[in-house]
């Protein structure tokens, strides 16, 4: 998965528009344009496409998670240079204020099934000797998951 699919799934998961998203990156001590945004969103074949580094990710993610638990006093966390769908998952994970047992529930939205040991091993350091890396198929059944428990609430 490409980091403008992610940012494009978040935003119309939770109906964001171009001034909530340029807040949340502003609530992780980043400015972005309107421009910025919207290329961003485009689709990969549209010529004003503009590619989403890891960096900016990371840096709406942290922002993701300051909107939804609320900023935290003192520095703000640095983003990562370079993201793996593992800490995308774990922010996400951090930002809904999801538990193991709420992850399950949402991956069996998207007909998925997985163990709490399956899901755990996705959440270990990666030098852990049951440090299981996150595919993109597990990511993208994540984020429909909660586009359908999220989404279909706000309607």
């Amino acid at each position: 998965m490409t980091n403008n699919d992610i940012l494009r799934r978040i935003r119309y998961t939770f109906d964001f528009n171009d001034s909530k998203m340029i807040a949340v990156f502003g609530l992780a001590d980043y400015q972005v344009t309107r421009g910025q945004i919207s290329d961003w969103l485009k689709k990969d074949d549209d010529p004003a496409y503009q590619k989403c580094s890891d960096t900016q990710l990371a840096i709406f993610l942290n922002g993701l998670i300051n909107d939804k638990r609320g900023k935290k006093e003192g520095p703000q966390p640095e983003p990562e240079k370079r993201l793996t769908n593992n800490i995308i998952f774990r922010k996400l994970k951090i930002a809904l204020n999801l538990k193991d047992e709420d992850i399950l529930e949402v991956m069996k939205l998207a007909n998925l099934r997985m163990s709490k040991h399956e899901l755990s091993a996705f959440f270990r350091k990666p030098d852990h000797k049951h440090y299981r890396e996150c595919k993109d198929q597990i990511l993208r059944n994540f984020l429909k998951g909660v586009q359908l428990k999220y989404r279909d609430n706000m309607q």
